[in-house]
């Protein structure tokens, strides 16, 4: 399996321009930069990527690679205390899993759709479905051990 996501292509689209880039998984393992190919614009590949109820098939469902979802709200404290970590966590596995965020009170359908009573709350998707959940705050160490198996 780790061969075939090496060879594996991943979509990426621009913030800036909203095109769809196709970057290798591998080179982003290796720290590659990608660049937009239209309008040049850095690529976010190592930050979260917000998404909604319209884009979550696409960008979490669909994805290749296995993707952490934090479901969030303004107004939550706790919240907020977890994403430098959730930052964290997406620069350090980059290529290896996409990490999201969903405000839960913007994209109701979705909220629903998982049965998010509490957050934060935070959903690993592998293949197109839930794998894992995590809710609360938990320490860095153990969001990372339940990844860890999601990526294997």
């Amino acid at each position: 399996m780790a061969k075939s996501l090496m060879a594996e292509a991943l979509l990426f689209r621009c913030p800036a321009c909203g095109a769809t880039n196709r970057l290798p998984a591998e080179k982003l393992v290796l720290g590659a930069r990608p660049r937009c190919g239209r309008c040049k614009t850095l690529l976010p590949v190592d930050k979260p990527i917000a998404v909604s109820d319209q884009t979550f098939s696409t960008e979490v469902e669909e994805f290749a690679l296995p993707v952490l979802v934090d479901a969030w709200a303004a107004w939550c404290g706790p919240c907020r205390m977890i994403a430098p970590v959730i930052d964290e966590l997406a620069s350090e596995l980059v290529g290896k899993v996409r990490v999201a965020k969903l405000d839960v009170d913007a994209n109701p359908q979705t909220a629903s759709r998982f049965d998010l009573r509490s957050i934060p709350t935070l959903l690993v998707i592998k293949g197109g479905r839930e794998v894992d959940r995590i809710v609360g705050v938990q320490p860095k160490a153990e969001i990372l051990r339940r990844l860890v198996r999601a990526i294997t």
